[in-house]
């Protein structure tokens, strides 16, 4: 299912996107906070993260068993879309993640994950904003985000995709030239407004197959990257097990598998980002995540 946070009358709180009931009829929410929402939803605080930790895979198996009340639906143009997890405790992204995104760059594939921890304060929701600094050199990067819905700390391959909630649109927008001429991915990752994400959290039993799933992004509709999550590098249970010999992963954590072909010092001329443009990523299964780029 389909799991959002959502801004409704100067409310922020989670919800449930249903399926249209038919050609032409409104999309439809649950709200999370009303009295009359479905039993498995009811004793859970209304948040992400409240429902994250208590299992979203769980939650969609047993919202899948029942119609919800209309009582409790609100049409989504009623709302405003925020990020899924407004506030996730970390971000942990994979550099140079993509087969063919080390063979357009003439890279050796690295012999182990290369990752960086992005700050939770960079995240943003769909429609927002971002704000460029002047003078950078500023890419945009299309994502497949896996969240943590488990405790993880040294967990092996075999047993690390249980740790999974679901998935989401990750835009890794980074400043390249701070990442070149620092030598590492701290300043030029951690900008303001520098990871939109969303537009909402798909529940990992309802994607059969993460690694093939079409991934794409157009800068004013012009195509600039165009692959599939077949060419990721270290898989999804690699980069969990990695990164959780080093860190603690915790629920809400985000894990951000890398980006394909593309990017934009990839095109000749470079497609750095500017003013006035829009940032718009696809994944098969997750949607669409669009923001505007401004100057800041």
């Amino acid at each position: 299912m389909r799991f959002i946070s959502f801004e409704h009358q100067g409310k922020t709180r989670a919800g449930v996107l249903l399926a249209a009931a038919g050609p032409g009829k409104p999309e439809q929410l649950i709200d999370g906070a009303h009295p009359a929402r479905p039993g498995p939803l009811q004793g859970l605080e209304p948040t992400m993260m409240a429902w994250i930790e208590s299992g979203l895979v769980a939650l969609s198996r047993a919202l899948k068993r029942m119609a919800p009340d209309d009582a409790c639906l609100l049409p989504l143009s009623a709302v405003r879309l925020v990020a899924p997890v407004p506030r996730p405790g970390k971000i942990v992204g994979a550099a140079f993640n993509y087969r063919d995104g080390l063979a357009v760059s003439n890279r050796p594939a690295p012999e182990e994950p290369v990752i960086f921890v992005k700050s939770h304060s960079t995240v943003v929701g769909p429609g927002v904003a971002v704000p460029l600094i002047g003078g950078n050199q500023v890419t945009y990067e299309a994502e497949l985000a896996a969240v943590i819905g488990r405790p993880a700390l040294k967990v092996g391959r075999d047993e690390a995709m249980a740790h999974v909630s679901g998935y989401a649109i990750f835009n890794d927008i980074s400043y390249t030239n701070m990442v070149r001429e620092d030598g590492g991915f701290v300043r030029g990752k951690n900008q303001a407004a520098t990871g939109p994400l969303g537009p909402w959290i798909v529940s990992a039993d309802d994607i059969a197959d993460p690694y093939d799933l079409r991934i794409g992004l157009d800068v004013d509709g012009v195509p600039l990257q165009s692959s599939s999550t077949a060419q990721m590098l270290f898989r999804i249970d690699e980069l969990i097990a990695y990164a959780s010999e080093r860190m603690p992963l915790d629920p809400g954590d985000i894990i951000a598998t890398g980006t394909p072909a593309g990017v934009a010092a990839n095109h000749n001329p470079p497609a750095w980002l500017r003013h006035g443009q829009r940032v718009t990523l696809s994944i098969q299964e997750l949607g669409e995540l669009s923001n505007p780029i401004v100057e800041a």
